[in-house]
């Protein structure tokens, strides 16, 4: 679905924000691209060291995992694993998604890099804020030229916060904006936009979630590029 939706939910045109904040996975990065790999990898290297038995786990649960916390993700993939096996899941996916954005083995949404580039030279500050790691997500930015573009990149793992409402908090904090959209495709992302009073954009283009994950958003789109209409379109205070 191609849909145009340069308006509200109710009709009215969204306020002008000063600033963006973006989720990583599933709203401007095509995660399976470098997860999907990465996970097969690391389920062989624990069956290897006797940390894991049996099959991989089914690949759609982790991926519709996406926007949670890692060690949630783990519980939720192998609930019947040991806290070492969980925690050398977590030492190896890093290893193994760092070593595949080195080698080129990833993909943004279509159109994420020249839409920022607009908004940027619009004057929009940028941000990201992600429930993961810190490596991971600056990995993510640095391996697809993003990193200019951001004035800044926040990471549970790297700020410690235990939610995504908390870390947008932290953000809007330290850089003192008054005004902003989060923009992302999990349920995590509305209540971090939500619990901070923040106009709300759901990506309806990755799939990962449920059909009602992004209920409470104030508008959707369906290609990461249609947030340009939706900024030119915004009201002025």
């Amino acid at each position: 679905m191609t849909t145009s939706t340069a308006a509200s939910r109710s009709g009215q045109s969204l306020p002008r924000p000063e600033a963006m904040i973006f989720d990583m996975d599933g709203t401007l990065f095509r995660t399976e691209t470098l997860l999907i790999p990465a996970y097969h990898r690391l389920f062989d290297q624990l069956r290897s060291e006797g940390l894991f038995e049996g099959p991989t786990p089914p690949e759609e649960l982790i991926l519709s995992s996406l926007g949670m916390l890692l060690e949630a993700i783990w519980k939720r993939v192998m609930p019947d694993a040991s806290d070492e096996a969980r925690q050398r899941a977590d030492d190896l996916l890093l290893e193994y998604e760092l070593a595949g954005l080195t080698e080129g083995h990833s993909e943004l949404y279509p159109q994420v890099r020249e839409t920022l580039s607009e908004l940027h030279k619009a004057g929009v500050k940028l941000f990201v804020a992600s429930n993961g790691l810190e490596d991971y997500v600056q990995g993510v930015s640095d391996a697809h030229c993003l990193t200019e573009l951001f004035t800044g990149i926040y990471s549970a793992g790297g700020r410690q916060t235990s939610t995504k409402v908390e870390l947008v908090h932290l953000l809007l904090q330290e850089h003192n904006i008054a005004s902003a959209w989060m923009v992302g495709d999990r349920s995590s992302d509305v209540e971090a936009g939500k619990g901070n009073e923040l106009t709300v954009i759901g990506c309806q283009y990755a799939g990962f979630g449920r059909e009602d994950e992004l209920q409470g958003s104030d508008c959707f789109i369906y290609q990461f590029e249609e947030l340009l209409e939706l900024y030119r379109t915004s009201a002025r205070k």
